[in-house]
């Protein structure tokens, strides 16, 4: 699971830009939409829901575009019908990338993420091509320095995590998809301070390329996740200091 904290760390970098624009609230919006026409209004009983009221908080989208987003979802204003779909590729040199996308027209979705593909050296694959390569799990992230990792790890393995990765930037909790509400709980519980905490896909195995060919495959994610439909991209890719410093100095 190694080299997952740097796809987290350009995550939030994204995210923060994405909230200048505004970009970010809409496609919260949309997941706040899809979870409660899931399973309901209510975050008490219904935690998918709570996780998105969650992320919605922390990038800082007003009460009332969360509120009104819910009203949608449960039916109690207009909204558009939309539909999850997980589409499969490759990116350049064979590394393989899942985009979970929400959508209000699959005809506008696919042409969208397959013209992206074909136009960064990539390929839009069939169903399956790449899904075995990635498990989901329950995946939980604290900023390193905002608590005690011996501590951290003492809480979340007796509440039921499967591993617990101590990075340098960030703490990384992984857990079965079951068990993801178990554990964060206990760790807010605790006040241990949560930066994020969802159901991901994680690669049961990474690939390294040179750092031409990892930048070729960042450029194709950067590309996807600029589409509107696109709420996730999930890679096998591993990328190294070097190459995660380049791409920090290019962004800035």
């Amino acid at each position: 699971m190694s080299g997952h904290s740097k796809w987290s760390t350009i995550k939030r970098k994204k995210a923060a830009t994405d909230a200048k624009r505004g970009k970010l609230f809409t496609k919260i919006g949309r997941e706040l939409v899809s979870a409660t026409r899931e399973g309901g209004p209510d975050p008490e009983v219904n935690f998918k829901l709570r996780l998105v009221i969650d992320k919605a908080k922390a990038a800082n989208m007003p009460k009332d575009n969360i509120e009104r987003a819910i009203r949608r979802g449960a039916g109690l204003e207009k909204g558009e019908a939309l539909e999850e779909i997980t589409y499969e590729g490759y990116g350049p040199q064979g590394v393989a990338l899942l985009v979970r996308v929400l959508t209000d027209n699959r005809n506008r979705s696919v042409a969208d993420v397959r013209r992206v593909f074909n136009r960064q050296g990539g390929s839009l694959g069939e169903t399956g091509c790449v899904s075995w390569q990635f498990d989901t799990k329950g995946y939980i992230t604290i900023e390193a320095g905002t608590a005690d990792p011996d501590t951290l790890f003492e809480i979340a393995v007796e509440a039921g995590a499967e591993d617990v990765e101590i990075g340098d930037d960030l703490f990384e909790v992984f857990t079965d998809p079951a068990d993801l509400h178990v554990v964060r709980d206990a760790l807010s519980v605790d006040n241990v301070p949560i930066n994020s905490a969802e159901l991901s896909m994680i690669p049961k195995t990474t690939i390294s390329l040179d750092k031409k060919g990892t930048l070729s495959n960042m450029n194709l994610i950067d590309a996807l996740e600029e589409l509107d439909d696109v709420q996730q991209v999930y890679s096998n890719l591993d990328i190294s200091d070097e190459v995660m410093a380049a791409y920090e100095t290019a962004a800035e």
